[in-house]
This record gives structure tokens, sequence and C-alpha cells, in this order.
């Protein structure tokens, strides 16, 4: 399994050491040309949420179909979706919402699309809360460094939503393009409070508090997953999706927070 920040490291290490090998001993004439012949790649884009769960199930898979390698891009869903749109080579794609796979369904990019789990809001603050943070109504207080997801990407269309199902003006410091760039700012003390997944607080650990609150019921979002239209590996990713949609998906989604669709 590999994630797309590590490639190009990777494939450097692989050529270094062929390059090794092949000085130091040679390669026979019609021998094999390295331990790498006949892998394949499966590319899955998803959402940056579901990072924790999909670099588990990215290992199951590996694991149950030998000579695979699950190649993993995770970035907000609507960077995703521009990707795809513009030809970047994807297998299966996982969105946070069904705003941003409809995108793809639209231009036909992808097949049709099944939901796999949902996720609600949930405030993240820094660790003993110092600004105090008790509610969704305290996001609004001006003196307050708030951030959010940018409005295009599947956490900041559900915190404008959950804002106006309060009657509230939020005013965030900054809209982040992924929800992982905003429990960042949390985490780093950027910010004193910042609106992401309830799953992403339950994964950030002793780093961050999470702040409940009741509006966002008002806000569940949706994740579907897809195969995409121009795959090459068509039967291996109808199975990564089985995986997914299937019990053992359901017990490692779970198992990380998110409820079942």
């Amino acid at each position: 399994m590999r994630t797309q920040d590590t490639r190009a490291r990777a494939a450097a290490l692989l050529a270094a050491g062929l390059a090794t090998a092949l000085a130091g001993c040679g390669t026979p004439a019609g021998g094999d040309g390295g331990d790498g012949e006949g892998a394949t790649t499966l590319t899955v884009f998803a959402a940056a949420s579901l990072k924790g769960a999909f670099e588990r199930l990215a290992e199951d898979f590996e694991a149950e179909h030998a000579g695979v390698d699950v190649e993993l891009s995770f970035a907000g869903s609507s960077d995703l979706v521009a990707q795809i749109q513009q030809g970047a080579p994807a297998d299966v794609f996982a969105s946070a919402d069904t705003a941003n796979m409809d995108k793809l369904v639209a231009d036909d990019l992808v097949g049709a699309p099944q939901d796999f789990a949902t996720n609600t809001l949930e405030i993240a603050v820094p660790p003993g809360n110092p600004a105090g943070v008790g509610s969704l109504a305290d996001l609004a207080d001006p003196d307050l460094d708030l951030v959010v997801c940018a409005p295009e990407v599947p956490c900041g269309a559900a915190a404008a939503r959950v804002e106006e199902a309060a009657g509230l003006d939020l005013r965030p410091a900054s809209e982040e393009q992924s929800v992982t760039d905003v429990l960042g700012k949390v985490i780093a003390g950027e910010a004193d409070a910042g609106l992401v997944y309830v799953t992403d607080v339950a994964a950030a650990g002793d780093r961050v508090d999470g702040v409940e609150f009741p509006e966002s019921s008002s806000a569940v979002n949706t994740y579907p997953i897809a195969t995409t239209r121009d795959t090459d590996q068509a039967e291996l990713a109808g199975q990564f999706v089985d995986l997914v949609l299937g019990a053992e998906g359901a017990a490692t989604l779970a198992d990380l927070g998110f409820a079942a669709p």
C-alpha cells in the first residue's frame, strides 16, 4: 500500500536498488528483470476523512490479493473530483458527500455510486479547551479563532448547513481544503476551534478535545463509493468496492466512528 506523497521516494529507492543489483551481479540474458515485474497497482482516490479506515482496508485487500499494490490518494473530495475531471488516473473514488460524487456521475466518469457510511460534525478544540467553547453558538464569538473547511469541501458544506440551521453568522479565520487541514491547525494550536467530523476527533486522540452540539444532526454527510469509467482494473476495482461495502468494511468504519448509511 502506498500513499501519493511517498510514490516518488519509493520509485527512487526501487531504481537505486535495481541499479545496485545489476552492477554487482548482472542479469543473465533472458532472466527475470526484477522483483517488481508483474505487480498490479489499484489507485484509490478517497476523501481525507477516510484515511484511517481506507489504510486498514487497503492492507487487508493487499493481503488477500497477491501482487496487488493499492495506491491511496487522500484529499478534499472537491479536489479529487477536479483531478478526475482533468484526467488523473483513478480506479475507485470515495467521496465524503453525494454532491461531489454527483459531479462525476453527471460527467459519466464513474459507475453507479453506492453509499457506505455517514458522518457528522463535531467541534475540535485544543486539549483543555482554553477558549471555553461549549456550544456551536460560541463559535460566533468574533474574538475566537475558528477554522472550517471551504464551502466546496463536504465538511465546509456541512458547516454551512449547521450554521444556517442555528441562525448563526460564523466568521472563520481561515477556510481549508480538507478536514485534515482544519484538524491540523487545531492540533498545532493555530486555532481556538475547528469544525471537523466526529471521526477526526476520535482519530486525534488526546491531541484535541471534542465538543458535541445538537445542531450537527441537521448536516449528516453520506459517503458514496464508485469505480471510475476509465479504469483498466475493473475487476479489482469492483472487488475493492465490495470490500468497503461488505461486513469487513462496515466493521472497520464503525470501529473508527462512522455510522451506517
